[in-house]
């Protein structure tokens, strides 16, 4: 039988469970779509840019755990999916991305729509493949969501000539599915770099057990090693508390006794001050950013540093530790559990509880209905725990982390590492497709939203339960905050001198709006309008002169936080 390159891949793709595929045909990869035509297996998503295609596949390994496809052609084609990659890498995501490329012989002639794709994404991508002939691709597909889910995931490209899609290939007998490349959540690296010896299980279990004050501080690698029941087990058994990375909220239940919320930048008051106080920090899956630790040298001064990543790259990279260990998590959890001595830790406990009450969050007061913090947590009150939400970056992406009561994890879907505007609404979209029995609500900003505003023509094709909240100050929010607070209130280019009307927008594109300007009544119109299970935007007018407090000052300790009481 004879097979073209792009069979080929359509096929392999099938064998790999790949049921959507999000993209844009172009001339440089037509042959796989023509393939693609025929595959009754697999539903291709239209994005209208893509960028957005490439969120849609975040959506939907963000909350699966397994990668996701993505197509594009070539030149710019690639170059708007490179964001989306970029995204990716810093937040471990696992995507293969399938890009068109112009035929081989013309490769290196500047020919029509020719970049080197593979050049740049060696930068932002964990691996790339540049595929040469038919045959190659039998091997290099599934190699390449290997290498995307194994380990520390995270994206990779496989580029792919014009000429090479169209090659046709004698095959006798399709070669059998490698059963080692079997696809689950639960992938471990099965060498010495993933598994904690006995040795490193007892000194870690000798530490905690001799600590007065240990802490745990958890981010994505929870998430991505599936391991937040072992870590709940874990921190009840020896009374640890825990504080989040914004990767890890969800991963430990927010209305437990011993959450302490997210910490850092934008952390609670109580948060930041009690790292300060802990004599043991257990860092499990994190890795020491800015954002999350503020003046390293100042971070958690008093503590022991034990660090568990899967990837040894993060291992002493930014913090000095006294004990780390390139391991997957779940595989230490599981059996450092069984070590750990049960431990009530009455003292710090009660030292902890006094610190919450002397530097509490500053939640504003319930009748102020229309602030954004007092809307993120009626919205929390008003849907499942199991509502995924996703948010653009911002101001408003902070006031969900601060007050959005995540109990579960794959929840929140966010850009952390590299902190991209739209990328809310088509990761909303891949969320959606993936989880159809769940409701998913993008939270944007006015400014956030218009980056890939295209996707609601996507999102009307498909129909999805999605809500966009669009808390609309009129403003860059973020940027607009920091020109207050660290450049002597210079604004510039902040203000948008034209805001367009985001409901009558909505209803352009086929899909319901409504614009709370008048609303007296905010909490019930959100109610009703998020029992419905039809994607909407709905536009709230916020106080532009609000800002996300608190907030460490740049080059600052956590404990020197602003906008909450100062720490004696």
């Amino acid at each position: 039988m004879k097979c073209s390159g792009g069979e080929i891949i359509i096929r392999l793709l099938e064998e790999q469970g790949i049921d959507k595929i999000a993209g844009i045909p172009g001339g440089a990869n037509l042959p796989m779509y023509h393939a693609l035509a025929k595959s009754d297996k697999i539903q291709h998503i239209l994005a209208r840019h893509e960028q957005g295609a490439g969120f849609i596949a975040q959506g939907i390994a963000r909350t699966t755990g397994k990668a996701a496809v993505c197509f594009a052609t070539s030149g710019p084609g690639v170059m708007n999916l490179l964001t989306a990659i970029a995204d990716a890498k810093l937040d471990s995501i696992p995507l293969v991305a399938i890009t068109g490329q112009i035929p081989s012989s013309l490769v290196g002639t500047d020919a029509f729509q020719e970049v080197d794709t593979c050049g740049l994404a060696i930068p932002i991508t964990k691996h790339n493949f540049f595929v040469s002939s038919a045959k190659e691709l039998f091997h290099i597909l599934p190699e390449a969501f290997r290498v995307a889910e194994e380990g520390r995931p995270g994206p990779v490209i496989i580029d792919i000539p014009k000429d090479v899609q169209l090659e046709e290939i004698e095959i006798d007998i399709w070669p059998a599915k490698d059963r080692n490349n079997e696809r689950s959540i639960d992938i471990y690296m099965n060498n010495d770099k993933a598994i904690a010896s006995l040795e490193d299980i007892d000194q870690l279990a000798e530490m905690i057990n001799g600590s007065k004050k240990p802490l745990l501080y958890i981010g994505g690698g929870i998430l991505q090693s599936n391991s937040h029941k072992l870590l709940y087990d874990f921190a009840k058994k020896n009374s640890i508390p825990v504080a989040s990375t914004l990767m890890g909220l969800g991963c430990f239940p927010s209305n437990d006794p011993l959450y302490l919320g997210m910490l850092g930048m934008h952390g609670a008051p109580y948060t930041n001050l009690i790292l300060n106080e802990t004599d043991l920090l257990i860092a499990f899956g994190v890795r020491f950013d800015d954002r999350a630790t503020g003046k390293i040298a100042e971070f958690c001064p008093k503590a022991s540093i034990i660090h568990v990543d899967i990837d040894p790259a993060e291992l002493d990279k930014n913090k000095s530790t006294n004990f780390s260990l390139a391991a997957d998590i779940r595989l230490v959890l599981d059996e450092l559990i069984l070590s750990i001595e049960e431990n009530q830790r009455e003292g710090w406990i009660k030292e902890i509880t006094a610190i919450k009450e002397d530097y509490p969050f500053p939640m504003k007061k319930k009748e102020d209905a229309y602030h954004p913090l007092n809307l993120i947590k009626s919205i929390g009150s008003m849907v499942e725990d199991d509502t995924i939400i996703t948010t653009d970056v911002g101001q408003h992406q902070m006031w969900v982390a601060q007050a959005y009561p995540f109990q579960k994890p794959r929840t929140l879907l966010t850009s952390g590492g590299l902190g991209t505007m739209g990328f809310g609404l088509p990761t909303a979209i891949g969320a959606a497709l993936a989880n159809p029995d769940k409701k998913v609500i993008c939270v944007s900003g006015d400014g956030s939203i218009l980056m890939n505003l295209q996707e609601l023509a996507t999102l009307a094709d498909l129909n999805l339960n999605i809500t966009i909240i669009i808390l609309n100050n009129g403003v860059l929010g973020m940027v607009r905050q920091l020109q207050e607070l660290f450049f002597q209130e210079t604004y510039i280019s902040t203000k948008f001198v034209t805001n367009p009307d985001f409901a009558s927008i909505a209803k352009n594109f086929g899909i319901k709006g409504y614009d709370f300007k008048n609303n007296q009544e905010p909490e019930g119109t959100l109610q009703k309008i998020l029992s419905l299970s039809e994607p909407c935007v709905i536009n709230i007018p916020i106080d532009s002169s609000e800002n996300v407090m608190p907030t460490v000052p740049p080059g600052a300790a956590n404990h020197q936080m602003i906008g909450g009481k100062k720490y004696a």
